[in-house]
């Protein structure tokens, strides 16, 4: 966990949540896929990202559904989703009912320090390249 800045330290391993707004990838509108910060793992595509209005990176649903775990969490004394990464037991934040009812209802509301960006243009030499699949509909819509 060396490798981890404090706070992708603090948001992953100690399931804290950053400030919204002030996080890099909030308002990225930029191709790419979101990987987890820790293993790599897939997570989200760019493609399935919205403005929410939360100040957190936001999402209708994951890239690999295998690749994120859902579990319940109580800590506020309220119940909510948690959303970890498959392999590396990431906390990534949080998945809520309230989405975009034409893409399924969810909103996987996730913080920026437990993912890395990778842009559309590098997927292939950061080893994502089957990932470009994604990016390749005619008029811009998600590929599976």
């Amino acid at each position: 966990m060396s490798r981890l800045s404090p706070e992708q330290y603090r948001v992953t391993q100690e399931a804290a949540t950053e400030p919204p707004f002030h996080n890099p990838y909030w308002d990225n509108k930029e191709p790419g896929i979101y990987v987890d910060i820790v293993s790599g793992e897939p997570l989200f595509a760019s493609v399935d990202k919205y403005d929410s209005g939360t100040g957190w990176p936001t999402f209708t649903m994951p890239i690999e559904p295998n690749n994120v775990v859902e579990i319940a969490d109580t800590s506020l004394g309220i119940t909510r989703t948690e959303v970890r990464s498959a392999h590396a037991d990431s906390h990534l934040g949080h998945v809520f009912d309230d989405g975009p009812a034409e893409t399924g209802g969810l909103r996987y509301c996730m913080n920026s320090a437990a993912l890395r960006f990778i842009r559309r243009d590098d997927l292939e030499h950061e080893g994502y390249g089957e990932y470009r699949r994604v990016f390749e509909h005619p008029d811009g819509e998600r590929q599976r």
